[in-house]
């Protein structure tokens, strides 16, 4: 089974609805990842302020950060291979990764938005307008 692992820059939370304003990139990103997981994509994120040791176990992304800095992020990579730096990925694209056609793994289904609750991720909140 093909592996996708994206490698994010440091965010307050993944979901976008952190802060004062949404990131709607981020709420449609999320809800790309999370409609692939659903269907069985082994798909993982990993986000540089909260998980650095995740970056510093794979070579490949300590190499890239050392090279592209974290300005460079998000880094996607599919079977341990480079295939998208600096912007996240469409549906389309993530479906093209793992080998399956978009129109076949989603003939009529609508995209999922996230639900948003609570404020900051839920209600957490540092006090500073983010988790």
């Amino acid at each position: 089974m093909t592996a996708i692992r994206i490698y994010e820059p440091p965010l307050c939370c993944n979901t976008g609805v952190c802060g004062p304003e949404l990131d709607q990139q981020l709420v449609t990103f999320t809800a790309d990842v999370n409609a692939l997981k659903a269907d069985g994509v082994d798909i993982e994120r990993a986000n540089l302020a909260s998980e650095p040791s995740v970056f510093a176990g794979n070579p490949a992304v300590v190499a890239f950060l050392q090279a592209a800095g974290s300005e460079g992020l998000p880094l996607v990579l599919v079977d341990g291979v480079t295939v998208l730096t600096g912007r996240y990925p469409s549906r389309d694209e993530l479906r093209r990764y793992t080998g399956t056609p978009a129109s076949m793994a989603e003939p009529a289904r609508a995209r999922t938005e996230l639900p948003i609750s609570g404020g900051c991720c839920g209600g957490a909140s540092s006090g500073d307008g983010c988790c």
